[in-house]
């Protein structure tokens, strides 16, 4: 009933816009109506796909290497009992990198919790260990070990980001972690991190959107999760229908995009005649 309510609406605003548009109403920008129509596209693709989730509806989300060694890593540390080390970015909640890792580190504590392994979770904002300790909270007490949980495990170092950088890297070398999780918005300090994790024989994994830091993580860690994985990531362990149909309405809009520029590049090499198009030649002649 809500989501007819929800179409109804939409359609109704949507007509009564075009009819503004259709008169000439001083109020709606005419320049920008392909604008208007894309975003009511795209968004009304994101909306149906998170409703088709949250009714039950099947999404298939292809395996993702670096996630499943995550499991593999929780397990290596129990056997060697050493703890596992989590770095959630150095930048606040309000970069989406920092909300997956946020996300991803829940899962990873769901896993501790179960075997019983130590996590540690140094961070650098103050806003990521209050989002960081009610996720950690929250995975061990889904797992029924809420005795477990202890709020020093996820403590602040500093903002400052060499000062943070060498804070871990004095954790690593003191408490030699069996594996090292990098999962967020990194800078300079990333090749730092990977490369102390990689001298004292730590499993790492890295997930981030940075583009400038993925070269680095890729030569020093043992996975890596590039741009879009990362993302995928949150909605692929989490299993949250919101996150899932997000992933799914993200892949069809684009699909449409690159449809509709295959579309009309055709279209302006094949109706070079009408006078809409150009000739491919011009691009191709050596001079």
């Amino acid at each position: 009933m809500k989501d007819k309510q929800f179409w109804l609406a939409s359609a109704l605003i949507t007509l009564l816009l075009i009819i503004y548009w259709l008169v000439g109403h001083p109020f709606f920008i005419t320049d920008r109506i392909v604008m208007f129509l894309a975003i009511l596209i795209l968004g009304g693709t994101l909306i149906y796909n998170i409703r088709y989730a949250e009714r039950g509806g099947e999404t298939y989300l292809r395996p993702i290497p670096g996630l499943k060694a995550v499991e593999e890593a929780v397990g290596r540390s129990t056997e060697m009992g050493r703890p596992i080390l989590y770095i959630p970015g150095i930048q606040d909640m309000d970069q989406v990198e920092t909300v997956a890792g946020v996300v991803v580190l829940g899962h990873v504590a769901k896993m501790t919790a179960r075997y019983e392994t130590s996590l540690n979770v140094p961070v650098a904002r103050s806003i990521v260990m209050k989002a960081a300790r009610e996720a950690c909270r929250e995975s061990y007490t889904v797992e029924g070990r809420p005795d477990m949980f202890n709020e020093d495990m996820v403590h602040y170092l500093t903002d400052d980001q060499f000062a943070y950088a060498a804070g871990v890297n004095g954790i690593m070398v003191r408490e030699k972690p069996a594996a090292c999780l990098y999962m967020g918005k990194f800078y300079a300090e990333s090749l730092i991190l990977a490369e102390t994790g990689n001298s004292i024989g730590a499993i790492q994994i890295a997930g981030t959107a940075s583009q400038a830091q993925i070269p680095f993580f890729v030569t020093a860690c043992d996975y890596t999760l590039i741009g879009e994985e990362f993302f995928a990531a949150s909605a692929y362990l989490s299993q949250k229908p919101e996150l899932v149909g997000g992933v799914r309405g993200q892949d069809m809009i684009k699909v449409f995009v690159i449809a509709t520029i295959i579309f009309s590049t055709l279209m302006m090499i094949l109706f070079e005649s009408t006078g809409i198009g150009f000739n491919i030649s011009n691009f191709l002649t050596i001079r």
